[in-house]
C-alpha cells in the first residue's frame, strides 16, 4: 500500500452468512470459497483484497460473474460492510464514520452510477439531475444552475424537459452520469454502468467518459466484466476471481506479464497492437552524440544494452551487438513517442526502418525498438 493513494483498500474480507465472524479465521487459514459454501452454506464474497486507487485516475475492477467486483465497489461507500479489513479515503478510515459523517461522505465526496439507470420516472431530465443537490439542502436556483451545466457537459441540453421514457438507453445513462457528477464529488463509482447498452451506444459512452475524465480528472472506480472495456478505460486494471485479487497493473503489464494462468487465459485473445504502448516494450539503449565510427566492428557493448544510438543533430543512426557480430552497417533510426500503440509503428517498420528510438513527453530517448522486439510483443504470451 502507498501513502499517496486516494483510496486504500486494506485486507478486506466479506463473508455472507448468518454468523460470518465465526468462519473468518478458517478463511484466513485457507478455506476456499467452494468449501465454505459446501460445508457451512456461507458465501465468501471478498477474500483478503488490498488495492490502491489513485487520484485523478480511472481504476477498473473486473472479473467474471461471481468474482466479487460489485461486492468490492459497494464497500467504498459502505453500502456493504466488510467482515474484516480497513478502507481509507484521503487517509480517513471510512469504517469509523458515524452515521452523520457517512451521510455527508455519500452526499459530497462520493457518487455512484449503477447498471440500471435508476431515474425517477415522474421527473424530467433536469429534475433528475437536480435531485441529489435538493436533498442535500441546496437552493432551487443553485441546484438548477449546476444541473444544467452537467446536462450540457453530457450533451443533453436540448432534452432537459423530457422524461426518462422519452429517451434512449444511452441518453438515460448519460442522465445518470450527469446526476452523479452534479454533486462535484471527487470519487465516482461506476458499477457495470454501460453493460445494459447496445454495443454502438456503449462504445459512444466509453468515448464520452474518457473525454469527460480528461477534463474533470475524477477518481473513477469502474466495474466491468468486459476486458475490451477495461482496456479502453483503465489507467490501472485489477482482476478478481472468486473474491481474490489475481493481478493489478497497467494494461501493458497485465498483457505482457500475466501473473498466473487465469489472467493469461483472460487476456489471450486481446489484440495487443491496439492496447500496448511502445514505451512498455522498449529495450535498453545507450545514447552517443556524434557519428558512428568507421571501425565499429571491434566495439564493445555496455552490459545490458540492446543498441547504441548515435545522434548527430536531427539525424539518428543505430547499431546493435547483433549487427557488430554480422558486420552490418549502422541503420537509420527514427523517434516515436512512448505513448503510441504498437499498431502505430507497424507502418514505420514496413517502410524499411530497422530501429525506432522511443521518447518521453520531453522528447528524451528512453529506449529502442527493433522489428524483432515488435514481433515478439505481438505474438508472445509472456514477455
Amino acid at each position: 500500500m502507498t501513502d499517496d493513494a486516494k483510496i486504500k483498500i486494506c485486507n478486506i474480507y466479506k463473508i455472507f452468512g448468518s454468523q460470518p465472524q465465526q468462519y473468518l479465521d478458517r478463511v484466513k487459514n485457507g478455506l476456499s470459497k467452494t468449501a465454505l459454501l459446501n460445508e457451512e452454506g456461507a458465501v465468501l464474497g471478498i477474500n483478503n483484497v488490498s488495492l490502491d486507487i489513485f487520484e485523478g485516475k480511472t481504476s477498473v475492477i473486473m472479473g467474471l460473474s461471481g468474482s466479487g467486483k460489485s461486492t468490492l465497489i459497494r464497500h467504498l461507500n459502505r453500502l456493504i460492510e466488510p467482515t474484516a479489513g480497513e478502507i481509507f479515503v484521503n487517509n480517513e478510515n471510512i469504517l469509523n464514520f458515524s452515521k452523520s459523517r457517512l451521510l455527508d461522505f455519500r452526499r459530497h465526496q462520493i457518487s455512484m452510477v449503477f447498471q440500471k439507470f435508476a431515474l425517477l420516472p415522474h421527473k424530467s431530465v433536469l429534475e433528475n439531475v437536480m435531485y441529489p443537490l435538493l436533498i442535500s439542502g441546496a437552493h432551487q436556483m443553485v441546484a438548477k444552475k449546476a444541473a444544467r451545466y452537467q446536462i450540457e457537459l453530457v450533451g443533453l441540453e436540448e432534452f432537459e424537459n423530457k422524461f426518462p421514457f422519452q429517451l434512449s438507453g444511452g441518453m438515460q445513462q448519460r442522465v445518470g452520469l450527469a446526476r452523479a457528477l452534479v454533486t462535484d464529488a471527487d470519487i465516482l463509482l461506476m458499477d457495470e454502468a454501460f453493460s445494459a447498452l447496445d454495443p454502438l451506444i456503449r462504445n459512444d459512452m466509453q468515448i464520452q467518459l474518457k473525454q469527460l475524465q480528461s477534463r474533470l480528472n475524477k477518481t473513477i472506480v469502474f466495474i466491468t466484466h468486459d476486458l475490451d472495456e477495461a482496456l479502453i478505460l483503465g489507467d490501472q486494471i485489477a482482476i478478481l476471481k472468486d473474491g481474490e485479487l489475481r493481478q493489478c497493473g497497467t494494461t501493458s503489464s497485465i498483457l505482457l506479464s500475466p501473473a498466473d494462468d487465469y489472467v493469461r487465459r483472460f487476456t489471450r485473445d486481446v489484440n495487443r497492437a491496439r492496447v500496448v504502448n511502445i514505451g512498455s516494450i522498449a529495450e535498453t539503449c545507450h545514447i552517443i552524440d556524434g557519428v558512428p565510427p568507421s571501425g565499429y566492428g571491434e566495439m564493445s557493448f555496455p552490459v545490458g544494452v540492446t543498441a547504441l544510438i548515435y545522434r548527430n543533430g536531427y539525424e539518428l543512426n543505430a547499431i546493435s551487438a547483433h549487427h557488430i557480430r554480422i558486420g552490418a552497417k549502422p541503420s537509420e533510426a527514427i523517434m516515436r513517442n512512448a505513448n503510441l500503440m504498437l499498431e502505430d509503428i507497424i507502418a514505420d517498420f514496413a517502410s524499411g526502418i530497422e530501429y525506432i528510438a522511443v521518447t518521453s513527453q520531453k522528447e528524451q530517448i528512453i529506449g529502442v525498438i527493433t522489428q524483432q522486439c515488435l514481433l515478439r510483443s505481438l505474438v508472445q504470451k509472456d514477455r
